[in-house]
């Protein structure tokens, strides 16, 4: 009985100890939509509201030449025009775009996310900053890695 009771007990402040809430779940799947969905209906507005100013996007390409692979980086700045632009004639995307968001932890202050969109696999750090979700790491590929050679 001791046993089963220090279980339920640890059980218990392990789950409030992470602080996780509904509401907290809910503005970070949020946040991943936005970013993506921006994309979808060209939305500064809501690129701007998903991102941290500091947001830094990350992938792994080859340079042809060399062979060797590098980092490439781009900039909330970077993201938010192309939300203005990608798919400003809308054919871009299908139909009704793949936006899959699988929340991997939720904790009171950070979060991790994946986004399964159509062609890219996004791997989202979030950060709650004065009460709002706000996306500061991506790391990304295509689905089809042969397209970062």
């Amino acid at each position: 009985m001791k046993q089963a009771t220090f279980f339920l007990i640890f059980f218990l402040a392990s789950h409030f100890v992470s602080g996780q809430t509904k509401e907290d779940s809910v503005a970070v799947r949020q946040a991943a939509l936005d970013y993506i969905e921006s994309q979808h209906t060209p939305d500064t507005l809501q690129m701007a509201r998903a991102l941290h100013p500091r947001m830094v996007k990350r992938t792994v390409w080859k340079v042809k030449s060399t062979g060797k692979d590098h980092i490439g980086e781009t900039s909330t700045e970077y993201m938010i025009l192309l939300a203005e632009s990608y798919n400003k004639k809308g054919d871009k995307f299908p139909q009704t775009p793949m936006k899959e968001v699988k929340l991997l932890d939720v904790s009171t202050r950070t979060a991790s996310v994946k986004l399964i969109a159509d062609e890219w696999i996004d791997h989202m750090h979030l950060v709650k900053i004065n009460g709002s979700w706000k996306v500061i790491n991506v790391l990304w590929q295509y689905k089809d890695a042969k397209r970062h050679e």
